[in-house]
């Protein structure tokens, strides 16, 4: 891991955005923002997952109106995770038409791709920002490759052709995405923003584009850096090409802020893309949120499914306990648990995790040494329930005994205990919801 790139620190809200604070996780609603409710529970969602900021779309006066009601909402609920509102198109008569929006957000993400045309673009883009400066609230100024100024464009690639520069289109629109970035921070400056109220963005759909356009503008600035990839996909793409880039980019010390803009199926979880946000500073070695779990990927030594379940309920166990967890107790997102599933790698893998259990294999027999801090403390016996069990139970006697309670008032705001039960309101499959 290189040293981190040098940022200008910008506040959002409460949060510490760059300026060498820890890389901030961020994700994004998929409400309706006019349906307060909705939005309300899913930003509880988000930020009890560990989203640090939330961000959500205001597109029309409805949803302008809106915003100060879910801002309420989420405070009364114990929820003071900043909220960025997210313009397109019309966001300088959103935040001129309705200042309660303006006055409620903490943070405002402008494109300067579409913020307006030819000389009214800058006059727009000129309106967000003397707002943003009379509110004191920081912005993103969010380029995306999919709606890029494109008279910057042509007036590039006509610079190419003229001079007969040889450079690939695809090089031509990296350029022009930093320059856009670049550009409409010092247009920013001069309508009265500080540098410690500018972050960037510049966002693309494949992880080569997002390679070369944040080294490029690593070297030009010293804003605060947002990363991610625009459009990262389904499933397994959207993960594989999110972590490709991003995962190089934070191993240079480039970004400040992530996202990992999963597309979720219909009716899926939301949080996936904070869970894998988290996963991956975890995996760098930037940031612990939650403990982790080592499983065994399973091969023919384990044709049954015990340990996969027990896996899988351990890992939702714990996401359900984490907020209680990290409100009583200080340094618990550093425990480590293994669940493997049969003798080859299950001793040496359980001795090296704080507990870690090593079940049968094939033809192995029936019972599963426990292994706490390397040393074996216990061996059970017994069907899946008993064994999810009697492992929940050291779990918890671990947490409680190993890692010191919080001082009163020093625990970490949490959500709700209304976002506590979110996986079984939107119906997440999870084994913890087997009978018993």
């Amino acid at each position: 891991m290189r040293q981190r790139h040098k940022t200008v620190g910008v506040k959002v809200g409460h949060v510490l955005v760059g300026g060498g604070a820890p890389i901030v996780v961020q994700s994004m609603t998929n409400t309706d923002t006019a349906d307060v409710a909705t939005t309300v529970r899913q930003c509880l969602d988000l930020a009890q997952a560990g989203s640090e900021l939330v961000r959500i779309t205001v597109n029309v006066p409805e949803a302008a109106a809106a915003v100060p009601e879910i801002k309420q909402r989420l405070l009364d609920a114990g929820c003071n995770v900043p909220l960025i509102g997210d313009f397109h198109y019309n966001g300088h008569v959103l935040l001129t038409q309705y200042p309660r929006c303006a006055e409620a957000l903490d943070k405002y993400r402008i494109n300067p791709g579409n913020v307006g045309k030819g000389n009214r673009r800058d006059e727009q883009f000129s309106t967000i920002c003397k707002v943003a400066r009379d509110h004191s609230r920081p912005v993103r100024i969010g380029v995306n490759g999919g709606s890029l100024n494109q008279e910057l464009v042509m007036r590039k690639m006509q610079e190419n052709t003229d001079q007969d520069l040889g450079r690939s289109s695809e090089e031509i629109l990296n350029e022009c995405m930093v320059l856009s970035a670049l550009e409409s921070t010092e247009l920013a400056l001069q309508c009265g923003l500080r540098k410690d109220q500018i972050i960037i963005s510049c966002k693309v759909s494949r992880p080569r584009d997002l390679l070369a356009i944040y080294r490029d503008l690593a070297q030009k600035t010293e804003q605060p850096l947002h990363l991610g990839l625009t459009e990262a996909g389904m499933g397994a793409k959207g993960l594989v090409w999110s972590a490709s880039s991003m995962g190089i980019l934070l191993g240079e010390g480039i970004g400040d802020t992530i996202r990992i803009s999963l597309t979720p199926r219909p009716g899926g979880d939301r949080r996936e893309e904070v869970y894998a946000a988290c996963e991956l500073l975890q995996a760098l070695g930037l940031r612990s949120f939650a403990p982790s779990v080592t499983a065994c990927p399973g091969c023919g030594r384990t044709t049954s499914t015990t340990f996969q379940e027990l896996a899988e309920h351990v890992q939702d166990y714990i996401r359900e306990r984490m907020p209680e967890w990290k409100q009583q107790h200080v340094g618990v997102e550093e425990l480590t648990l293994a669940v493997m599933g049969c003798i080859v790698n299950g001793p040496g893998e359980s001795k090296a995790a704080n507990i870690g259990i090593s079940l049968p294999g094939t033809g192995e027999a029936p019972s599963c040494p426990v292994y706490i801090d390397g040393q074996h403390f216990t061996t059970l016996k017994g069907n899946y329930d008993e064994l999810s069990a009697a492992f929940e139970a050291l779990l918890e006697d671990y947490v409680s005994t190993k890692y010191p309670r919080r001082a009163p008032g020093s625990a970490p705001p949490v959500a709700t205990p209304l976002a506590a039960n979110s996986s079984a309101r939107n119906g997440l499959h999870t084994i913890a919801n087997k009978p018993r």
